[in-house]
């Protein structure tokens, strides 16, 4: 079984209540669902919470919520707890502040741990060939191996192009996962690492103890939620597709 979380925390810190702020008409817990719901490569899909207002909500628009803890640390612990006693293969975490989120994302993610077998997850990352966010710490990039693992992640501009104008090609990272389900179980109980606690990059955890990260190009970027002005930038963007 492929299980799909979507953690979905209404304390958010930046932006209290983001999962059920309005995109577009609908709650952007609700997009985000509907949008992951037509993945086929997804076998269920849940949304993870602590606060009965989200999973009243998720059951108004058809969806299935399961109640975590609220002292959860992270997104993963709450996709763990969720996941940990159900019988998945691969577990993808979804993030619920994703409005514009595409099924094939998930699609070709999933498709991407299958096609390698010493991977322990996988991630997506967006081809950019312009500046746009190079120099953006709120905007993480992205570097792998010829085969398509990652070397590493950053808030700063990497690769950086040494007696260039500007980079030439990078990648942005999106924020998404699949993980075999030993992988998250093993990744959840790591404590924070150096390279994470520097960078604010919980991914880094996963790297710095030797796991192996499958990146997958994705068809399309994405706009995550961190605050209002966010929020209306992808409604704009929702307003001209």
């Amino acid at each position: 079984m492929v299980l799909g979380v979507i953690p979905a925390r209404y304390g958010s810190t930046r932006f209290p209540g983001k999962v059920l702020a309005a995109v577009a008409g609908r709650a952007m817990v609700e997009r985000v669902w509907t949008q992951a719901k037509c993945a086929k490569r997804l076998t269920r899909l849940l949304v993870a919470t602590e606060d009965r207002r989200v999973a009243e909500a998720v059951k108004a628009f058809g969806g299935e919520a399961v109640m975590t803890d609220p002292g959860c640390a992270s997104g993963s612990d709450r996709v763990w707890q969720a996941a940990k006693d159900l019988p998945a293969a691969i577990i993808v975490n979804i993030q619920s502040d994703e409005p514009l989120l595409a099924p094939e994302m998930v699609d070709r993610m999933v498709e991407a741990l299958k096609a390698s077998p010493e991977a322990d997850l996988a991630t997506l990352a967006f081809r950019m060939e312009d500046s746009r966010g190079y120099e953006n710490p709120n905007v993480v990039k992205v570097v792998t191996d010829p085969r398509g693992f990652a070397l590493y992640f950053s808030r700063s501009p990497i690769p950086f192009y040494r007696g260039g104008k500007g980079p030439k090609l990078w990648y942005k990272h999106l924020g998404l996962y699949a993980y075999r389900k030993e992988a998250l179980r093993r990744f959840v109980n790591l404590a924070p690492s150096v390279l994470e606690q520097a960078e604010g990059l919980e991914q880094l955890r996963a790297l710095e103890n030797g796991f192996k990260i499958r990146v997958a190009e994705s068809p399309a970027d994405t706009v995550a939620v961190d605050t209002p002005e966010d929020l209306k930038r992808v409604e704009e963007i929702l307003s001209h597709a």
